[in-house]
């Protein structure tokens, strides 16, 4: 399964930068939003959660799994403006 695996170069990383840098900040936007019922603790717990998430994903190496997180936070964003809280950011 290694084998299928694509290391990420120096270009994919500056291609995705923007992109992520994007989706963070607005996921972290949309968590303020009023439409989320959320005490002040909890949308500070979210935006750590958040954080983690996105510190965690910094490292990886391989491109596939860097589209499958950018498809994912494009996902939870979007769940995210339609007000819903998701278990997992």
């Amino acid at each position: 399964m290694a084998e299928d695996l694509i290391q990420v170069t120096a270009e994919d990383l500056a291609r995705n930068r923007g992109q992520v840098l994007s989706l963070y900040r607005q996921i972290l936007r949309s968590i303020n939003s009023p439409k989320l019922p959320l005490t002040f603790a909890a949308r500070l717990a979210k935006k750590a959660e958040v954080r983690a998430i996105f510190m965690l994903a910094s490292e990886e190496t391989y491109l596939y799994n860097i589209d499958d997180l950018i498809d994912t936070a494009e996902y939870s964003l979007s769940l995210l403006r339609k007000g819903e809280i998701l278990k997992y950011v």
